[in-house]
């Protein structure tokens, strides 16, 4: 009888362990079936909206629209986050992953040039299992900060035709300071690095994407030193870089609170970051114009398409 309640004990343990959430480089090993992480959210997906979203790069929205999941809650606390009711206040409704699954579904349906995962880190594991229940034949884009864990990268290899990525810092202090993550410079380089190794070539058909590395840098007022840093180790160390160099920067959430970054940017501060992308050959990609700083593209949180 005691060995019973011994193996009982340890099984039970196990179970336990396997609910300890590490999907993200936080690691903060928190059983998100009853609890939250640094993300906000449980491991049952959360959407803020779907829809056909037409303000991505053309490359990826093209005419249609790009099939736009936004998940809500988020790994990186950008304390100037434009999407911050989704990210830091977790607004959204809880979908079963069967209801992720149809949503792909529907979305293609609708016409999406592919089917674009935003802010997906903290939910790989519930879209990997929508994707084994229904896989569209468009691409799957993988919309991230950039702050993933390696592992999470190596589960999603075989189902990602899309990378979308972030590199937001290159300085750790800056990365510590804006959004609390002294690591995420580091591991940033070493995904993109591993995105491109999965993703070898951008291929492109008709104007549209179909498999390929993006990388996003959205220059901060102020900052257009770590921008260059940025620029110049894409330069060095991406193979076929293609770039979207973000201008539209608006102070929101808690940017009030951080003297340096709370206005936009000065039309001088984009030129000699585009000018540098430019002296540096990168010339394959995007390069927003000034006027995209405003609070309009940003989309309504209504729970459109997720019920």
């Amino acid at each position: 009888m005691i060995d019973f309640f011994i193996v009982v004990g340890y099984c039970m343990s196990m179970m336990k362990d396997k609910n300890i959430c590490r999907l993200c480089p936080r690691k903060c090993g928190v059983d998100r079936i009853n609890n939250m992480g640094v993300c906000g959210v449980s491991r049952t997906p959360r959407i803020a909206k779907a829809y056909l979203h037409k303000w991505e790069e053309p490359i990826i929205s093209g005419d249609t629209g790009s099939g736009a999941i936004f998940f809500s809650g988020c790994n990186l606390k950008c304390v100037y986050c434009q999407n911050y009711p989704v990210s830091h206040d977790a607004v959204g409704e809880d979908v079963s992953v069967e209801r992720l699954a149809e949503i792909f579904h529907e979305l293609e349906s609708a016409g999406a040039n592919n089917i674009n995962l935003v802010t997906p880190s903290h939910y790989v594991d519930a879209i990997i299992s929508a994707l084994d229940i229904y896989r569209p034949n468009i691409p799957i884009v993988y919309n991230s900060s950039g702050y993933d864990s390696m592992e999470s990268l190596k589960k999603l290899k075989d189902y990602i035709d899309i990378y979308l990525v972030d590199f937001k810092y290159y300085d750790a202090e800056l990365s510590t300071k804006y959004s609390m993550a002294p690591d995420y410079p580091d591991i940033a380089k070493a995904n993109i690095l591993k995105m491109r190794e999965y993703q070898p070539e951008n291929v492109i058909e008709n104007g549209i994407m179909k498999k390929g590395v993006i990388i996003r840098h959205l220059i901060l007022p102020n900052h257009t030193d770590d921008s260059i840093k940025i620029l110049q180790w894409i330069k060095d160390n991406v193979d076929q870089p293609f770039i979207s160099l973000m201008g539209q920067y608006v102070p929101m959430y808690d940017a009030s609170k951080y003297p340096q970054i709370n206005r936009k940017l000065k039309p001088l501060e984009y030129k000699l970051v585009l000018n540098k992308m430019i002296e540096l050959g990168l010339t394959d990609g995007y390069a927003q114009e000034l006027c995209s700083a405003t609070e309009t593209y940003t989309p309504i949180w209504d729970c459109q398409g997720v019920k």
